[in-house]
């Protein structure tokens, strides 16, 4: 028998399927593709999920990716320049601070994702933004007190009611807060602080109605100094965000409900950066000279009164 080439081996020796460590086999060649071809190969990569899901999510962001990047026809420079934007994003988001999160906001993503997955039910109360200062740990109130905990900003009062759409009141409703101060930053923006302000948590009662103390929310920019200011500026964009308070309101057999109440007037009603205005949720914030305060409580200086009434969906099945 004639010794075997060695610069042509034969099936035997060498499987035309080469052994994959992983054990998992792979799609048809990845070799000489560009293009449609090129596409194809990465669509078909994703073929054989175990999730459908998955399936459907990976090959419609490379259907979009790659026609993207055929339609811009982008550099390499520019897509290196890409790369660096998103490591720098990663690199200042912290427990504290959500970059991706602004990053999704100031794109319009976050209020697509709204959209897409809270429609509008009936008379419910639109969904808005997150935004990235939510913090999960947050003090509990009872219905009167004071969440703002020395935030600087004038005195507000804010009331109203929880019901669902048939006009039932939601007794026990959890309600999570959450605002800025006066100059526009979150506690968690701030280093030396000891304790949370600005934001708690309070359950509604019987009644459906909440109550509390904080301070007149105030408009303020986004975090500008990192990526995202960047890619604002670069768009010639404003970083303004309305005055708003943040809601989070949960309560057994209803849809949560994430949104915030806006202040009427706000000069960056039109111009949010982050796209999250409904006219539903704005407002009218109205000041009083010191006296009385619905509560009872005598305010020896000018303070705010606001009233928003929240409707939630059932919960489908």
């Amino acid at each position: 028998m004639p010794p075997t080439n060695p610069t042509h081996p034969t099936d035997a020796t060498h499987p035309s399927e080469p052994t994959d460590p992983s054990g998992l086999t792979s799609p048809a060649s990845t070799r000489n593709l560009s293009g449609a071809g090129l596409t194809d190969a990465v669509l078909a990569s994703f073929a054989q999920c175990d999730s459908p899901r998955f399936t459907t999510i990976a090959q419609s962001l490379v259907l979009h990716l790659h026609a993207f990047l055929t339609e811009t026809q982008l550099t390499e420079d520019e897509w290196a320049a890409a790369i660096a934007f998103l490591t720098r994003v990663g690199h200042i988001t912290t427990e504290q601070r959500q970059e991706f999160i602004l990053l999704s906001d100031v794109l319009g993503a976050s209020m697509q994702v709204i959209g897409v997955n809270n429609p509008c039910v009936a008379d419910e109360t639109e969904s808005t933004v997150f935004g990235p200062f939510f913090v999960a740990e947050s003090p509990r109130y009872a219905i009167g007190d004071d969440i703002a905990q020395g935030a600087p900003g004038e005195p507000c009062y804010m009331q109203g009611s929880v019901r669902s759409v048939a006009g039932q009141p939601v007794a026990g409703a959890r309600l999570e807060i959450w605002q800025a101060d006066e100059d526009g930053r979150y506690d968690v923006q701030y280093a030396d602080l000891a304790a949370p302000r600005g934001r708690g948590y309070l359950f509604a009662d019987d009644a459906g109605r909440y109550a509390f103390w904080t301070i007149r929310p105030a408009a303020y920019p986004i975090p500008s100094d990192g990526p995202v200011g960047d890619l604002l500026a670069a768009a010639r964009r404003s970083p303004m965000r309305p005055a708003h308070v943040h809601f989070k309101i949960t309560a057994p057999g209803y849809r949560p409900l994430i949104t915030h109440v806006f202040a009427a007037g706000d000069p960056y009603l039109d111009t949010d950066a982050v796209f999250g205005v409904k006219s539903s949720l704005i407002t009218p914030f109205e000041r009083h000279e010191p006296g009385v305060a619905p509560d009872g409580r005598q305010m020896q200086t000018p303070f705010y009164t606001a009233r928003y009434d929240f409707t939630l969906a059932q919960a489908e099945g």
